[in-house]
């Protein structure tokens, strides 16, 4: 379990503040996570200062340059912490978090996802002028959407290939970009096409469009995918999202699947739930999924 508490890919919820999602690994850890989960520690990864300077829009993604940094750092780690065989949990921190952890396994080899969200997280500048807050174009940029400085570190865009992309969970009213996102990645699937099918039933049409040079794969999951009526501690929730239990039957086939290197969680926000309820919501998910997969033996991984 390594903790990536960067917020530097949203936007300020309100004028003076950051935002505080970079408190959830220490709200998850609070609930006894580690331990729960019988895991290692593998620590934290301290993110650079928030600080979005005189940035305007039209200026591209703020504070690009210390994702970028980030980005290769935390990679460091999940490589180091990835070896065959290893599940890696890393606790955000917004989704920006997403280029670091794909970053790490990128250096391996061909990568899949499966990111699972209440948006597209589909804008970059081929489709919109108000590029900016990087949580909001995480699909777009791992995908190689977007400004080089996030996309292409290392020399290696994308991190993962539109044919190796699922996307599952989407349930924002009216989202412009869902129809593009749709047409990029393999598979993508809403919560009212997953619940058409059952979740777990979407879960594996995901991992099924993976192609047979794809050996690791990583989840994405954003907290938002659930409800607000049980997870309203995010920074855009929409109505329509999964209940706790379809979460648990959609990642359950994931991370059941020997090729699944990790998951990363993000997005909630433990200044908008002083109760604390999403914390203990967000662990008890955590682990009955984690402890309910048995991952059978599979091909061997690179590390």
């Amino acid at each position: 379990m390594v903790d990536a508490p960067s917020n530097l890919g949203l936007r300020p919820p309100r004028p003076g503040t950051v935002p505080g999602c970079y408190k959830l690994a220490g709200a998850l850890r609070d609930q006894g996570l580690l331990a729960r989960l019988g895991a290692r520690d593998g620590g934290v990864v301290t993110p650079p200062r928030y600080d979005r300077g005189d940035w305007a829009e039209g200026d591209g993604v703020f504070n690009a340059a210390a994702i970028a940094r980030y980005s290769s750092r935390l990679a460091d780690r999940v490589e180091r912490c990835a070896t065959p065989g290893a599940f890696v949990l890393v606790l955000g921190g917004d989704c920006s978090i997403l280029l670091g952890t794909l970053l790490g396994l990128r250096r391996g080899g061909r990568t899949g996802l499966v990111y699972i969200d209440g948006h597209s997280d589909f804008r970059h500048p081929g489709n919109s002028p108000s590029v900016g807050a990087a949580a909001g174009e995480g699909l777009a940029l791992v995908t190689g959407r977007g400004q080089p400085d996030l996309t292409d570190i290392e020399g290696l865009r994308p991190y993962v290939r539109d044919a190796d992309a699922a996307a599952l969970g989407m349930h924002e009213p009216g989202d412009p970009l869902l129809p593009e996102a749709r047409e990029a990645v393999a598979v993508l699937a809403t919560v009212e096409e997953m619940r058409a099918t059952g979740c777990a039933a979407a879960a594996q049409r995901a991992l099924g469009a993976m192609a047979p040079g794809v050996d690791r794969i990583w989840v994405h999951l954003d907290a938002d995918v659930l409800d607000p009526s049980v997870m309203p501690a995010v920074d855009s929730p929409d109505p329509g999202g999964l209940q706790p239990a379809e979460l648990v039957e959609t990642l359950v086939p994931l991370l059941n699947d020997p090729r699944v290197a990790g998951l990363d969680l993000a997005i909630y926000d433990p200044d908008l739930d002083e109760p604390g309820d999403g914390a203990r919501l967000l662990a008890d998910v955590l682990v009955e999924a984690l402890i309910s997969a048995t991952r059978a033996p599979g091909p061997s991984r690179t590390s």
